[in-house]
């Protein structure tokens, strides 16, 4: 079983670190983290750096692709043509073609979620239908062999489901005891429809500055309604 994660600058290290942990465990899994070149990776926290063994011209088959997500480097990504047209080839050849958060902006930058439900971190989850295709606010999403996970941690959740399909109950279960995946959190806000106003603004403000803080790192202009929805 081949595992492509697509890695770039910005990226949220656990978009691609969660489902690594639960994929890896799949009998016969092999897998790869591949940038559009070979090196360093800079993750969006400025804290991690990551080495990419693999560049995107080195890879043309895959049985899953993961594509994770990131605050602000994934408006880049949706636009790099080279990056694009390699998913569209890959693709062509995977069993499974997945997301992780704004992942899926990049992933419906392609086309290949036209006319499908998808999902993605709820503070951006509507620039899906800029790229036809249905937001959804669902932690995970299966459309056909396309599967979409909302922001960050749902990536765990989004692996699972996948191993789930692949492998049945029994491996998948055993994963999930593997890495004790067994989540009780003290508070039941990590959903964008049961937090309260008051939490959805601090939240707002951590995000807001976490983008602002990414566009200065990339250079990127302030001057587009993707960036401005980033930092409102």
């Amino acid at each position: 079983m081949k595992i492509i994660i697509y890695v770039y600058d910005g990226m949220t290290m656990l978009d691609a670190i969660g489902p690594y942990e639960v994929l890896r465990y799949m009998n016969d899994a092999e897998v790869f983290f591949v940038g559009e070149k070979r090196g360093e990776i800079k993750a969006d926290s400025g804290f991690i750096d990551f080495n990419a063994k693999y560049s995107i011209d080195d890879i043309h088959d895959a049985d899953i692709l993961i594509i994770p997500g990131s605050p602000v480097a994934f408006l880049k990504e949706m636009k790099n043509e080279k990056v694009l047209s390699w998913i569209r080839q890959l693709d062509k050849q995977t069993k499974w073609t997945t997301s992780v958060c704004t992942g899926s902006i990049i992933l419906a930058a392609t086309g290949l979620l036209s006319g499908l439900k998808a999902t993605s971190h709820w503070k951006i989850i509507d620039l899906l239908s800029d790229f036809d295709a249905i937001p959804t606010r669902e932690r995970v999403v299966e459309q056909g062999k396309y599967i979409t996970a909302a922001g960050v941690s749902s990536g765990v959740d989004m692996a699972l489901y996948l191993t789930n399909k692949i492998a049945g109950d029994l491996e998948t279960k055993a994963i999930q005891l593997t890495i004790e995946y067994d989540p009780q959190p003290m508070f039941n806000s990590g959903n964008y429809s049961s937090s309260d106003k008051a939490v959805i603004q601090v939240a707002n403000k951590k995000l807001s500055k976490d983008a602002k803080k990414g566009l200065g790192l990339l250079g990127l202009l302030k001057n587009s309604k993707y960036i401005l929805k980033l930092i409102k």
